[in-house]
């Protein structure tokens, strides 16, 4: 059984929130990055980017990550060439920051090459990290026991949290 966090409507308000945060800490760049980790974190990378297209004229690249979350170490490939992205500001967007695994090792992989700036951004953030990483811009902060997951489901129909 699961129960709500975030219906699709407060996704919406939080990501839209987000949107004009990425909006403000990038307002000297002509263009902005934003790195989905996939698939649920390039998810909200691309509805972060639609809310930015729709209040900015600033380019939005979106770039892929694809990557093995159980084994971060593996190599981590991404949509957009590395030297394409140097001397770029760039957030790495992921659903959930629950250890900071994942989002440490994202970070790592965009840190082969000299950028501007780079900042994180997640939906929610659990509050039980295991790596010195932080969301610069996050939709909400939560703190359940390690054993409560909490889960961003991606329809058709809009992104919602739960607490399994």
């Amino acid at each position: 059984m699961s129960e709500e966090i975030l219906s699709a409507k407060q996704v919406e308000q939080k990501l839209e929130r987000i949107a004009y945060q990425i909006l403000e800490a990038n307002s000297q760049s002509k263009e902005i990055v934003l790195a989905g980790i996939v698939a649920n974190g390039y998810a909200v990378a691309e509805k972060i980017a639609d809310y930015i297209n729709q209040i900015s004229d600033k380019q939005v690249l979106l770039c892929q990550i694809k990557m093995d979350k159980k084994n971060p170490l593996s190599p981590i490939q991404s949509s957009i060439e590395l030297s394409d992205l140097e001397n770029k500001s760039i957030t790495v967007v992921d659903d959930v920051l629950h250890s900071g695994t994942t989002l440490i090792y994202a970070v790592r992989h965009f840190l082969q090459v000299s950028l501007k700036k780079c900042k994180t951004a997640v939906l929610v953030d659990r509050n039980h990290k295991k790596f010195p990483v932080k969301a610069d811009f996050k939709g909400i902060s939560l703190s359940f026991s390690i054993n409560e997951n909490v889960a961003v489901l991606v329809a058709k129909d809009g992104i919602r949290a739960v607490l399994e």
